[in-house]
């Protein structure tokens, strides 16, 4: 996994919970959330979340993988749902930038079938920046959660991450821990 980090200039997550889109995500941001017991802060975000094919098969959701039984158990509840980018999606374009997940849940962005990505990789959101995608990083996600209340503090959950070998800069941590007033 990559370091991640918070674009600044990124649009506040607390803009995206209105509409009516659903929220698209990348396998990596989806693990790390379910492995640290976290998941569940998307859909209390921004409501319901599509996921296309190539993240649900490298989320490995049959493997017992950690994590995997958390994103089974968000898909049988129905916020979750698994879908295929539109015909004339430019998958094939995103690819030859990123991952296979990555290219088809951007692709679900451009074609207005999601209204932001949740995505931590560093290259995947430069080229989702670069194509006007909103995003957000799991540390956009947990400051988010923390100003609904739906989070007492973010430092547990950083360390949890860390914890469970999810990479996050010194950088980042300080960052999201000052701006949490923690």
């Amino acid at each position: 996994m990559s370091e991640r980090d918070e674009p600044s200039g990124a649009k506040s997550v607390e803009s995206f919970r209105g509409d009516d889109l659903p929220f698209a995500a990348d396998t990596g941001s989806l693990i790390a959330l379910a492995r640290v017991d976290q998941l569940q802060l998307l859909t209390r975000l921004f409501g319901n979340g599509l996921i296309p094919h190539a993240v649900h098969r490298e989320a490995q959701i049959d493997s017992g993988r950690p994590g995997a039984r958390r994103i089974a158990e968000a898909l049988s509840a129905g916020w979750l749902r698994v879908v295929a980018p539109p015909d004339g999606a430019p998958v094939a374009d995103l690819r030859r930038m990123v991952d296979a997940g990555e290219a088809e849940a951007m692709a679900l962005c451009k074609h207005r079938q999601a209204r932001l990505l949740v995505i931590d990789d560093a290259k995947g959101r430069k080229v989702a920046h670069r194509a006007g995608i909103p995003l957000v990083g799991v540390a956009g996600v947990l400051l988010a959660a923390k100003s609904k209340g739906l989070l007492g503090a973010v430092a547990p959950v950083l360390d949890d991450l860390i914890a469970v070998g999810y990479r996050l800069s010194h950088e980042l941590v300080d960052g999201v821990r000052q701006r949490a007033s923690e």
